[in-house]
């Protein structure tokens, strides 16, 4: 921590992160399983495809026989097969998936021959090579060869995979259960009529909508500025992971929040991070539960959230790399020198066939949500960056960090 009590943002998302395991391994349907991540390995309960089956549309026969004419004998359907067997000088037709009947060991695709009743007879090139159009059992995978590893995001192609191994549910990490509580006098619920000098209360909603997809949220609803309400607002949310205040983490007279969790034992690893917007954000510990305490002002309140508690949570859902990634970029427009704190920029983030261009927007103001509503991208200024002029370069970050998460 510097002279100035302020830890760089580095150094909080290390203390943030240390010693933090995923939390304990549940069993869930496949249904529910999207974007989970499994607890343990993952192997296949069955062989796929658990028999020769064609590829295509065509005709079953013998490379022997590749030049015909052939004796078309029967059907071989998906799901059915065909009983009988395909001797010289025979063919059966065959459907895409149906499985390969005994004694062929080649499909013929059915635009390379012409078939009069049963008799059949080449018009085309024929099959390539002797096993042509055939999935081979076991293409795919065999039974108990292991498919995905422990710590794997199940997204739709892992769930797809799981299925057809043979799979109704996984283990995966339980998901972590987070309490968001603002804090202040000066709230109202959304939709709630306002007094002359009340505002709503937008942040729970929105950092609802942002974790979301790592978390089950629980609505704590809104503590009053008086140490007793706060005290008893707190004790409510004992059961969550991780504890979420917003607001009241200032060191003004009203912000309670500190001082109400440190005599209810909680124990801080810091208060206050070298960055703009979102200076004082606290993490520390009340017992075993988390607890971060966000700033009141929207803006600050999604960007120290975006930084700080959705990696935490995904940490504790399984994620191995938590943390939101740093992508590189071209400026349109000049930024001047920054100052000691790391800046996080909202800014609109364009893709061209040379990479990507960064704008920031005009209006920085951490209140303004309607500039923050307008951004895809945060671009970041480091601790005394040095001015950038047109088409320098920049770092950003994706609002949507779901795809940097692994």
């Amino acid at each position: 921590m510097s002279a100035t009590g302020l830890i760089s943002v580095e150094a909080a998302q290390a203390q943030l992160l240390d010693g933090v395991a995923p939390l304990a391994a549940e069993a869930v349907a496949l249904a529910a399983a999207a974007g989970r991540i499994l607890a343990e390995p993952l192997a296949a309960l069955r062989t796929q495809p658990a028999f020769a089956a064609s590829a295509m549309d065509g005709y079953a026969i013998r490379w022997a026989d590749r030049a015909g004419p052939w004796r078309v004998v029967g059907t071989a359907f998906a799901g059915a097969g065909f009983g009988g067997s395909v001797g010289a000088g025979e063919a059966a037709r065959i459907l895409t998936g149906a499985p390969l009947p005994a004694g062929a060991d080649t499909v013929i695709v059915q635009e390379d021959v012409a078939r009069d009743g049963n008799s059949l007879r080449l018009t085309g090139d024929g099959p390539p090579r002797e096993g042509a159009h055939i999935r081979r059992a076991g293409l795919d995978f065999s039974e108990g060869e292991a498919l995905l590893a422990a710590g794997t995001r199940l997204l739709a192609p892992q769930i797809g995979l799981t299925a057809a191994a043979g799979h109704a549910a996984v283990r995966v990490h339980r998901r972590p259960r987070v309490a968001l509580l603002a804090t202040g006098d000066e709230l109202v619920l959304p939709g709630a009529a306002t007094g002359p000098h009340q505002i709503i209360s937008s942040n729970g909603v929105m950092l609802a909508a942002l974790l979301g997809d790592c978390a089950d949220i629980v609505d704590a609803g809104i503590a009053r500025d008086e140490a007793d309400a706060l005290r008893d607002a707190v004790a409510a949310c004992a059961d969550a992971d991780v504890l979420v205040t917003i607001g009241g983490a200032s060191v003004g007279d009203h912000d309670l929040v500190k001082p109400v969790l440190e005599a209810m034992g909680a124990r801080f690893d810091f208060w206050k991070v070298a960055m703009r917007p979102g200076k004082p954000v606290m993490r520390g510990r009340l017992g075993g539960q988390h607890v971060i305490g966000l700033p009141g002002n929207p803006v600050s309140a999604f960007v120290t959230a975006l930084l700080f508690v959705k990696p935490l949570l995904q940490r504790l859902a399984g994620a191995a790399a938590p943390l939101p990634l740093l992508h590189p970029a071209r400026l349109d427009g000049t930024l001047p020198a920054n100052g000691s704190r790391r800046d996080y920029m909202r800014a609109v983030a364009v893709r061209d066939r040379a990479g990507w261009r960064l704008t920031a927007l005009p209006t920085q103001d951490s209140s303004m949500l309607r500039t923050l509503a307008s951004a895809n991208a945060l671009l970041v200024r480091e601790v005394n960056a040095p001015a950038v002029g047109n088409d320098g370069p920049v770092s950003f970050l994706l609002l949507d960090t779901s795809l940097d998460v692994a």
